[in-house]
């Protein structure tokens, strides 16, 4: 039902808000919200502020619906969500993962994660009404299965959700990471914006395009692959086979492989003393020594940053988002990292394309695929049921 979908996007509504998003009457829009109350799918959540007249009630979804489950499985953690319908996280647990050990450990690890996480929160496994899955890779979203997943080739084909429904009744939908990253900020907008994407800066690069409200997948689901656009054609050879990806010149990795060169070449004494004291170095660490003003550590961001943007001066000149929102581990590198990525974008692109583009981190920040998981297994489940277009 529209009212229904209507109310979950908007996080909360008043009656003359719903009525005037659907075009219905005030009367028909009250008749259709007393139905739903009584059904238990809608409940009164108190009264907004007033505008000068009566205060408009607040209406959202029932808090008896039952929970959602959200799980991001990143290409080195797993995060795992209990939600309500409202998509407030009742429950969380993050840990480190290892995506190349394929599916059976991995998921095997989630269901004893979901298992611990629904007993915290107060609920038992038939109160669950939707998982959502984001993965590291290209899914075919109808089937919900990975296709030739670069960073987890023994995930290909596999169905995620036939093993969880081994134990859960409730439906599951897999989507690509990045996609529900931008459905979690599309959630979190009330869908305000309408065109917008959002990037993913970890192990790899991915992309979440929103289009005219709604997540844009392409034909086959593998929209959104900007990793292994190049950005050098003399650059080193991407694990997809091709040179200079932008993945494999300006992801975590690159970073790091930059940042162990400039420390064993004696270029950066910050970054050869992280080598010594911990046997490794990482983006983080690049970025702490960046922000303590070394000079080596400084340029690696700063030429991370120009590639990314080098790439999405591309996508902005095609796509004309009003948004770029960019998140993974990435955005704990430090300002630097971001200010390089606007400058390399403002200069290659068209005047038209960034005259009202702006590009910031994800206002949600780790949270945003978890966010995105719920919102996709509420949406869903709400269009199973046959409540939602």
């Amino acid at each position: 039902m529209q009212l229904l979908e209507t109310t979950f996007w908007s996080a909360g509504g008043s009656r003359h808000g719903m009525a005037e998003q659907l075009g219905f009457s005030k009367s028909k829009t009250n008749a259709l919200i007393a139905g739903l109350v009584e059904q238990g799918l809608l409940a009164e959540a108190g009264l907004q502020r007033s505008s000068g007249g009566r205060r408009p009630e607040n209406l959202q979804l029932h808090a008896g619906l039952g929970v959602v489950v959200g799980i991001d499985i990143g290409a080195t953690s797993v995060d795992v969500a209990v939600l309500g319908p409202d998509l407030a996280v009742l429950a969380h647990h993050g840990e480190p993962a290892d995506v190349r050990e394929g599916p059976g450990v991995v998921l095997a690890r989630v269901r004893v994660l979901v298992r611990e996480l629904l007993s915290r929160a107060g609920f038992a496994p038939r109160q669950v009404i939707g998982i959502g899955i984001g993965v590291p890779g290209p899914v075919n979203f109808e089937i919900g299965q990975l296709v030739n997943p670069p960073l987890m080739p023994a995930w290909d084909s596999f169905s995620i959700r036939d093993y969880l429904r081994e134990e859960y009744a409730a439906p599951v939908f897999v989507d690509n990471d990045v996609n529900l990253m931008a459905l979690g900020e599309l959630w979190r907008l009330r869908r305000s914006l309408t065109n917008f994407l959002v990037i993913k800066v970890g192990t790899g690069i991915g992309c979440g395009i929103v289009c005219h409200g709604e997540v844009y997948r392409g034909a086959a689901g593998s929209a959104g692959d900007v990793g292994h656009i190049c950005v050098d054609q003399e650059g080193p050879r991407c694990h997809c086979g091709n040179l200079g990806c932008v993945e494999v010149m300006a992801a975590g990795p690159a970073i790091t492989r930059m940042a162990m060169e400039a420390a064993m070449a004696g270029e950066s004494a910050a970054l050869a003393e992280c080598l010594r004291a911990q046997g490794r170095i990482d983006a983080i660490d690049v970025g702490e020594a960046s922000r303590a003003g070394d000079a080596s550590a400084n340029a690696i961001v700063q030429r991370a940053g120009s590639l990314i943007g080098q790439m999405l001066a591309s996508i902005v000149n095609f796509f004309n988002p009003s948004h770029v929102f960019i998140g993974g581990g990435i955005t704990r590198i430090g300002p630097l990292f971001l200010a390089a990525v606007r400058q390399s974008v403002y200069q290659r692109s068209l005047a038209l394309s960034t005259r009202h583009l702006e590009i910031q981190y994800t206002p949600l920040g780790a949270q945003a695929g978890l966010i995105g998981a719920g919102a996709l297994a509420m949406h869903e489940t709400l269009k199973v049921r046959g409540v939602a277009p």
